[in-house]
């Protein structure tokens, strides 16, 4: 009887400890699928661990409320950061420039500190600016005998959608994420016919090592030229970058004409302008026998202090 008794009770342990051992195996299974989970929501929505595991916590680790929940308290949180630091001043930021077919778009966006401008959750919102510049561009009926430029205002620029949201809740977004006061300033879009290139520019250019950034050009100033080149001689992206180049570096305030005899230094007529690149020259000695016939020009300088632009 007592042997029979030792044994039952040698059976009774050995089940508690393998059901004590299987236990221990679930619980650490379970900890690890909570961190899996945990990982993928920290990296998917860009949050802290402590706010993702709080969210988790709050909805029973399921993924899609917590997410849903995430989203909701960073808009909350941003439009209030945004309030408290609406007013300080946002001289610092990124040029943007985007290009697509025959559609090409440059954008200001603004910061506080150049150390948040190469932050690239700020670079993600230049671009988001960028692309729904370029799909309002896209969306409109233009008639196109050259090309066509229109203007973008702050107002306009706030209540564009993209596929994520509104801009102005993308900017409270960023804002509150980041700490820092931001404005969406402007934007200008171009399209054109198949004869007309659009040069382009960038100065204080930023790498953008982050693939989703990959089609984006960023910079502290940035310059747009419309040519016309019917019978161009030599590399026509080359030609216009070295056109954005000086438009860039000699601030010409109009195009002018081939005719015009150049004041000196204080030409503000970019084809009567020295050349940039070759100071012997005039830009009109420099395009003419390239076969090219500059139309227009937009350059922006970040921070620099402007009109309001007329809306497309």
């Amino acid at each position: 009887m007592h042997r029979m008794a030792a044994l039952s009770g040698a059976l009774r342990l050995k089940l508690l400890s393998w059901q004590q051992a299987r236990l221990i195996h679930s619980c650490v299974r379970l900890l690890a699928t909570d961190k899996e989970i945990l990982v993928k929501l920290r990296k998917k929505t860009g949050y802290s661990f402590m706010n993702c595991k709080k969210a988790l916590e709050k909805f029973n680790n399921d993924y899609k409320q917590a997410e849903t929940w995430l989203h909701q308290q960073a808009q909350k949180e941003g439009w209030n950061k945004a309030s408290k630091l609406q007013g300080r001043k946002t001289a610092e930021g990124l040029v943007g420039l985007l290009q697509e077919g025959n559609t090409t778009v440059m954008v200001e966006v603004n910061c506080e500190t150049d150390f948040v401008a190469r932050n690239v959750k700020f670079q993600q919102l230049v671009q988001q600016v960028a692309l729904g510049s370029l799909r309002l561009c896209q969306s409109q009926e233009q008639n196109l005998s050259s090309y066509v430029k229109g203007f973008l205002g702050q107002e306009d620029l706030l209540q564009l959608k993209t596929e994520e949201s509104l801009l102005k809740d993308q900017l409270a977004l960023a804002i509150g994420k980041l700490g820092e006061n931001m404005s969406i300033k402007r934007a200008v879009w171009v399209m054109t016919t198949s004869d007309v290139f659009v040069g382009s520019y960038m100065h204080g250019t930023l790498p953008t090592e982050t693939p989703f950034l990959a089609n984006m050009a960023f910079g502290k100033y940035g310059a747009l030229v419309m040519c016309q080149a019917a019978d161009p001689k030599g590399n026509i992206a080359e030609l216009g970058r070295r056109l954005g180049q000086h438009v860039v570096g000699m601030n010409p305030r109009s195009v002018g004409s081939l005719e015009d005899e150049s004041i000196g230094e204080d030409e503000t007529r970019m084809l009567a302008q020295s050349f940039l690149l070759e100071p012997s020259l005039t830009v009109g000695q420099y395009v003419q026998p390239r076969g090219i016939h500059v139309l227009d020009f937009v350059r922006f300088e970040c921070g620099e202090e402007t009109e309001s632009p007329e809306a497309c």
